[in-house]
């Protein structure tokens, strides 16, 4: 006796969305847009994952430590994307916040290089500051 109600509520989900997609309708009704674009998995597979990055220690090419990848930021109005460093302090005491443009960064072998970079210059840099949420 209970099937038939399940399988008319089934049925009944089943052509809600169905008819759902074929409208457009759309989460929070407004019309949605997606456009489909094909990936090149392999041209993929030799980008960075931004989990991987965020933590990583950068070094200049002397091999001196000059901070940690705090952040990745992109921006959609300019196709752009910064890497955020925090530089400076010690045990997490005096720190603050850059902003470099990640094409500058060389990453190879697991590491990450910031060529010309000195502690003293980055730290030069005027500080990055999040804007409010």
């Amino acid at each position: 006796m209970i099937q038939r109600p399940i399988t008319q509520f089934v049925a009944a989900l089943i052509a809600a969305s169905a008819m759902s997609v074929a409208t457009g309708a759309a989460a929070q009704g407004a019309p949605q847009s997606v456009t489909q674009t094909r990936v090149d998995v392999v041209h993929m597979g030799a980008g960075f994952r931004a989990s991987k990055l965020t933590g990583a220690t950068v070094y200049n090419r002397d091999k001196d430590r000059i901070g940690t990848i705090d952040d990745l930021i992109l921006s959609p109005s300019e196709q752009n994307a910064f890497a955020i460093l925090s530089v400076g302090g010690f045990l997490g005491m005096g720190k603050h916040y850059v902003a470099v443009p990640f094409n500058s960064l060389q990453i190879s072998d697991k590491q990450i290089v910031l060529p010309d970079a000195t502690k003293q210059s980055i730290e030069a840099l005027p500080e990055f500051k999040y804007a409010p949420d």
